[in-house]
């Protein structure tokens, strides 16, 4: 096994100690339901770790532990048809799916962060990320509390759904190219979404 086999398979093993601990609200029935032990991540590791672009989401709905595919939702469908053929990395701050689709708590996402972050940084060789939502562009500033000061004041940007922040991760550089959440129940964003991240891709595939 190489290193970045080795950097996954630890990664993996620290996440399913951390779920064991069973204080965390996991959405069991559903895992139950897909045959899926609750404490396995989701997802981990869909896509390409050698693809330069990342997409970086919340957590796993429902249709995703079900179907053990990345963005698949609604939302997702419309990540997808932006990409038509595109590899891609995939990833969440957390990757387990929460009772409710409630967003996960800070206590939580903190947590599972060093597993996320040696994954983003180790195991991923890519560095253009675009963010899903405030909380995955937020993460962030829980990896890492000195860029709180720098990713408010880019949040607080006319057009940060256009322009992009590079942030350091433990030493690599990774730009951060933030959109809305492509939920539908986002009324402002969601029928924007699929122009945004057309955008997105579409300076992306020219660099």
């Amino acid at each position: 096994m190489d290193s970045v086999g080795r950097d996954f398979a630890q990664i993996l093993e620290s996440l399913r100690v951390e779920a064991r601990k069973g204080d965390m609200t996991i959405d069991t029935a559903v895992y139950e339901e897909a045959e899926l032990d609750p404490c396995e991540p989701v997802l981990l590791g869909s896509g390409s770790i050698e693809a330069r672009v990342g997409i970086f989401g919340r957590d796993p709905g429902r249709n995703e532990v079900l179907q053990r595919e990345p963005f698949i939702g609604k939302g997702g469908q419309l990540i997808r048809n932006a990409l038509g053929d595109d590899v891609v990395f995939w990833a969440n701050t957390v990757p387990y799916k929460p009772l409710g689709n409630k967003a996960w708590s800070v206590k939580v996402k903190r947590r599972f962060l060093p597993m996320i972050r040696d994954y983003l940084v180790h195991v991923w060789t890519g560095d253009q990320l675009i963010t899903c939502g405030n909380v995955a562009f937020e993460w962030f500033g829980l990896a890492d509390p000195s860029l709180k000061p720098l990713l408010k004041q880019y949040w607080m940007r006319a057009d940060r759904y256009e322009a992009n922040l590079v942030v350091e991760l433990d030493g690599k550089p990774i730009t951060l190219l933030p959109l809305p959440h492509p939920s539908p129940l986002n009324a402002r964003w969601y029928p924007l979404f699929p122009a945004l991240i057309r955008a997105r891709l579409q300076l992306l595939r020219g660099t």
